[in-house]
């Protein structure tokens, strides 16, 4: 055996987050708190994978995971040690070197994993921790040391007592040595709340004075553990905090970074500029050269080059390039938003397609729709979409001028260069170049038109 196996102990009750979801499925960044251990362990090379469960969560972790993963159930909640000693029987002969990291400890880095690794082989270690010097939550574990700097243990928060410790906090990601591992997880004792804990291998390894290694990390909030919602906001911060350095380190700019959110599924291009108050959620993609916010709020989107989208909603919604949003404008599911299209001041789009050019400029509703090219829509113009049991589709075709305050009246269709009237009422289809006027609206030639046409 030469390979690396990881393990996340994902069994934990949670009973501090006071919630109905279990802990390891509570979002951070638009990311179940799940995913980022798993994804920490693949990027750091581990090529298997295992998930301790426990009964109360396993159906929604396999839901989430599907088959990227091995599952273990812990059918008891007895502590860390046992809910690692559940997973030997299917990987006591696969790996020889073990990772193993909290499913609360969503913070810790690939590139940290790796050089905890290359310690690890290189010391010839037993067991190896992540730790962190930094000032921390007091409810962490802490390591012990003898004068000459050798680990004697590490003394959990709640078993403390007055005990003395250094201020290095234990980081919940360790690399252990598979052989020796298996042999010492049934041996820990067992603690004052009736628990077994992994972390009692520190001591076990002392005691028999096989190696134990650490590797500080140079950013404190890669240890940051989740035990309560307090300390899930604080982790989040710090997240969010790592997500916009990255990005601006690639190019992006952001005016005020503290007042913008980034999730971590977000892609955003180079020379996009972000202004305060603007959120980019789920995974959206926001080309080069954008100018997104104050205020903006863009979720589950795709947003082309060159795009500006002012104090607006953007959800579920398509922008190619050189589109101008806003402000107070909404995009909803569906909308499909095409080149150089201009939606100006409180403009609602939903489950429609604005062709190339296309402008409205001000307040107006553009729903089941599908407008053509260069269409201009007037201020106030609305498709009334929903007949009161079913949604209703509008057409309208290329070049089409549809006055302020026209009511298109679904199921409709405004034809190729033709005109509605301010205030008309269109309940009947607009053939090609015509005008349409009234309440309700009749169908009418334009002397307008005419001479265009000629």
């Amino acid at each position: 055996m030469n390979g690396r196996a990881g393990v996340v102990l994902a069994g934990g009750i949670g009973s501090r987050m006071r919630s109905k979801l279990p802990k390891v499925l509570h979002k951070l960044c638009g990311r179940e708190m799940l995913l980022y251990p798993v994804e920490t362990l693949r990027q750091a090379g581990v090529e298997y994978v295992v998930v301790v469960v426990s009964p109360s969560n396993e159906e929604s972790v396999r839901s989430l995971l599907g088959d990227s993963v091995e599952y273990v159930v812990q059918h008891q909640p007895l502590g860390t040690g046992h809910a690692l000693l559940q997973t030997a029987s299917v990987l006591r002969d696969r790996a020889d070197h073990l990772a193993v990291i909290g499913g609360d400890t969503p913070l810790v880095r690939p590139s940290s994993l790796k050089s905890l690794l290359d310690v690890h082989l290189s010391r010839r270690a037993s067991m190896s921790i992540i730790v962190s010097s930094a000032d921390m939550p007091t409810d962490m574990g802490r390591l012990a040391r003898r004068p000459d700097g050798r680990v004697t243990g590490i003394v959990e928060a709640v078993e403390a007592n007055g005990a003395t410790v250094s201020q290095e906090v234990n980081g919940g990601a360790y690399w252990f040595q598979a052989s020796w591992l298996w042999a010492q997880l049934a041996q820990i004792p067992i603690a004052g709340r009736g628990e077994f804990y992994l972390t009692s291998l520190a001591e076990m390894a002392a005691q028999q004075e096989v190696g134990i290694e650490t590797l500080e990390v140079s950013e404190p909030s890669e240890v940051l553990g989740i035990n309560d919602r307090v300390q899930m906001a604080n982790a989040v911060a710090a997240l969010h905090g790592r997500i916009r350095g990255e990005w601006m380190r690639q190019g992006v700019t952001m005016v005020d970074p503290t007042t913008t959110f980034i999730d971590a599924s977000v892609h955003l291009g180079q020379d996009t500029i972000i202004y305060p108050n603007t959120m980019i959620l789920g995974p959206s993609r926001v080309g080069s050269e954008c100018t997104l916010g104050p205020g903006s709020v863009i979720r589950d989107s795709q947003i082309g080059d060159r795009c500006r989208v002012v104090a607006s909603h953007v959800e579920g919604a398509v922008l190619e390039e050189d589109v101008e949003m806003g402000p107070f404008s909404h995009l909803r599911t569906g909308a499909y938003i095409e080149r150089g299209v201009h939606l100006g001041n409180f403009c609602e789009v939903k489950n429609s397609r604005l062709g190339q050019g296309s402008a409205m400029g001000h307040f107006g509703y553009v729903g089941d729709a599908t407008v053509g090219a260069g269409v201009n829509l007037g201020a106030g113009a609305v498709t009334c979409n929903y007949d009161g049991v079913e949604h209703q589709n509008t057409v309208i075709e290329d070049g089409a001028f549809i006055g302020s305050d026209t009511m298109l009246v679904a199921p409709v269709r405004v034809g190729e260069g033709s005109i509605t009237a301010a205030g008309s009422v269109v309940t009947d289809d607009v053939p090609p170049a015509r005008l349409a006027v009234g309440v309700p609206a009749k169908i009418r030639r334009s002397k307008r038109l005419t001479e265009k046409k000629r």
